[in-house]
């Protein structure tokens, strides 16, 4: 993919290391069956997408010092990633975690967003009772 973010150098940190966000706009995330199964889709919340342009355009999500390339579709009544199924496989995202995309650059030729993963694990002493698949099942921790 080569280095696409020469102009804008980016620190990252070794293994699952937090940084304070820069000051730059970002939206979160927290992941659904949506998000990481069949379907792959990632769709940029409302309020930080009216901040995004109309138009489709690469997209770089930087991520422990690897670049994933994808397709940002901004003319859609929703705001999407495409290809977003490549970074989520690699990163071995799950439901509950959570994603914070920062947005390092925002010009007519693309975007970038340096993004940090939170886990959202739940400790294994509660899996054996978990339903919380939907609103009427919530996971109750006691």
């Amino acid at each position: 993919m080569g280095d696409l973010l020469t102009s804008n150098p980016v620190i990252e940190l070794e293994g699952d290391e937090f940084w304070p966000l820069s000051g730059k706009p970002f939206f979160d995330v927290v992941l659904t069956k949506t998000n990481i199964n069949h379907l792959y889709q990632l769709v940029v919340p409302g309020k930080f997408s009216a901040t995004l342009p109309s138009c489709s355009m690469p997209t770089v999500l930087t991520f422990r010092g690897k670049n994933w390339e994808m397709i940002y579709h901004g003319s859609s009544s929703y705001k999407r990633l495409d290809n977003w199924k490549v970074f989520a496989i690699d990163n071995n995202l799950k439901v509950g975690d959570a994603c914070v995309f920062e947005q390092l650059e925002c010009s007519s030729t693309r975007l970038v967003f340096r993004v940090q993963i939170l886990r959202g694990d739940i400790p294994s002493e509660f899996l054996d009772k978990l339903d919380g698949d939907n609103v009427d099942a919530p996971i109750v921790l006691e």
